[in-house]
């Protein structure tokens, strides 16, 4: 029996799961050849290739001697003009940020662009910037598409070549799923947990999907067990100065270990107390100046009187 109601709970629970769709962060090829991420077969020669390569570990992403710098500053850029040169390339993202290094990659024989080059950037802020605003944009009338060196960052990465590689074309039969282009849709099928697992497939995120206008994240540095120590160390001394601080007067600054207040204030003290000492020495009434004064003029006459005596050795 039709219900009213039920046609439209099905077209918007459909409309959501078109627009749910989560990305790769591991490589599988099995999982990258299948739209929702859970497929247990491969659906193509090229994925077999792709497999074979990842079991038997004939692939070396660090094997290319050609591929330098910092993967974390570096940006893949793909779908360029066979016209565009590395200074229209370098000019364009330029405008990003500060480019460090830039590749090209041309064909060995003859020498013509293979429409696809790698940017490296001074810094990972630049290169995210990049990552973020380049995309879908026109160098020398051509759409270009970025994405995050895969090569060095990705897990278990197999390049095109080999049957892997992520996007392509309809025409090609070979589209490949979780990158940024063409991202797995949220199942609407059950998942077979048991055989994804038993695959080394890791299942999809149920209930953290994003949204397909959502731009998911690059892979950031991670940070070492020493960084993090110097770190907490660094946080815990200025916590230790903050609280040392706040038990002090308010006219403080640390040097040495002890604070320039108290120096200030013991100085003071002295100064104080050098002068009472001098302020005590002094008479303090007419009484006892002309007491000393009197003092003063009986020991000069004593002292004149035993010069003037006259003694028996003085004939």
């Amino acid at each position: 029996m039709w219900a009213p109601g039920f046609e439209k709970m099905s077209r918007g629970s459909s409309s959501n799961s078109i627009n749910s769709v989560f990305y790769a962060e591991t490589y599988h090829p099995i999982q990258a050849g299948s739209i929702d991420g859970t497929d247990v077969l491969p659906h193509d020669n090229a994925v077999y290739r792709a497999l074979l390569c990842s079991n038997a570990s004939l692939y070396d992403p660090f094997g290319d001697p050609k591929v330098i710098g910092d993967p974390y500053c570096t940006l893949f850029v793909a779908r360029l003009s066979h016209l565009t040169t590395e200074d229209t390339l370098r000019k364009a993202m330029s405008e990003y940020g500060r480019v460090k290094n830039l590749r090209l990659v041309r064909h060995i024989v003859t020498g013509a662009s293979r429409g696809y080059g790698f940017v490296e950037f001074e810094t990972e802020k630049e290169m995210c910037r990049a990552y973020k605003d380049a995309h879908h944009t026109f160098i020398d009338d051509s759409e270009i598409i970025v994405d995050y060196n895969r090569q060095h960052l990705m897990p278990g990465w197999i390049p095109r070549r080999l049957g892997g590689g992520l996007g392509g074309k309809k025409e090609s039969g070979q589209l490949r799923f979780g990158g940024r282009e063409r991202p797995f849709r949220a199942p609407l099928r059950q998942i077979p947990l048991d055989e994804l697992k038993r695959l080394g497939i890791p299942p999809p995120p149920e209930g953290r999907y994003m949204s397909r206008f959502q731009i998911p994240s690059p892979p950031r540095r991670k940070r070492s067990s020493s960084e993090t120590g110097d770190s907490d160390e660094h946080e815990k001394r200025g916590a230790s100065s903050h609280r040392h601080e706040k038990s002090s007067s308010p006219d403080r600054s640390c040097g040495g270990g002890r604070s320039t207040y108290n120096e200030d204030r013991h100085q003071k003290q002295h100064k104080q107390g050098r002068h009472s000492y001098r302020h005590e020495k002094k008479p303090s009434s007419s009484r006892e100046r002309s007491h000393d004064r009197d003092e003063r003029t009986y020991r000069h006459h004593r002292d004149m009187h035993r010069h003037d005596r006259w003694t028996p050795g003085d004939d």
